[in-house]
């Protein structure tokens, strides 16, 4: 087990106890109401994973290595914006595949870019922003960060080469 996993079921069992002391009741509530939640994120997860591990094994690592990894270069920040942008749904699908990514070879740049293109850049939130907060503020945003996923990769990148962890 490792440690996010001991850090979450210490809070969970610490809130479980809280929960019981305010009344049974709540406590089943509370257990009901994750139950429900696990239920609903479970597609989720098991396609998130079966994606991850097919990424593994139908990508060949040379492919992965070429494109994504440290030596690409800029050339692998840029796909791996536009790969991020184009991955839909939540944290449940794209950090699986930011994971296998990194495993199959990409470099620690690559990955960042990606996720941080999936999260500033996600083509699948343009209907929400839209709704929300309007085609002006929508456009703002969207030019507002539009520099930061490759930034973030190259200095990922950089960083990597000069502190080995």
């Amino acid at each position: 087990m490792n440690g996010s996993i001991i850090l979450l079921a210490v809070i969970a069992f610490l809130l479980l106890i809280i929960a019981y002391f305010q009344g049974k009741e709540v406590c089943f509530s509370g257990l009901k109401i994750g139950g429900k939640m696990f239920i609903n994120i479970l597609p989720l997860l098991v396609f998130a994973f079966i994606i991850a591990g097919l990424v593994q094994v139908l990508l060949p690592k040379e492919i992965i290595s070429n494109w994504l990894s440290d030596r690409a270069g800029f050339r692998g920040i840029l796909i791996a914006c536009l790969a991020g942008t184009m991955t839909p749904g939540g944290p449940y699908v794209s950090f699986p595949i930011a994971f296998s990514l990194y495993k199959s070879g990409a470099g620690i740049g690559s990955v960042v870019t990606y996720v941080a293109a999936w999260k500033m850049w996600t083509i699948s939130g343009i209907p929400f922003e839209l709704a929300f907060l309007g085609p002006r503020l929508t456009i703002f945003l969207r030019v507002a960060l539009f520099f930061f996923p490759p930034i973030a990769g190259i200095i990922a990148w950089k960083l990597s080469s000069w502190i080995k962890l």
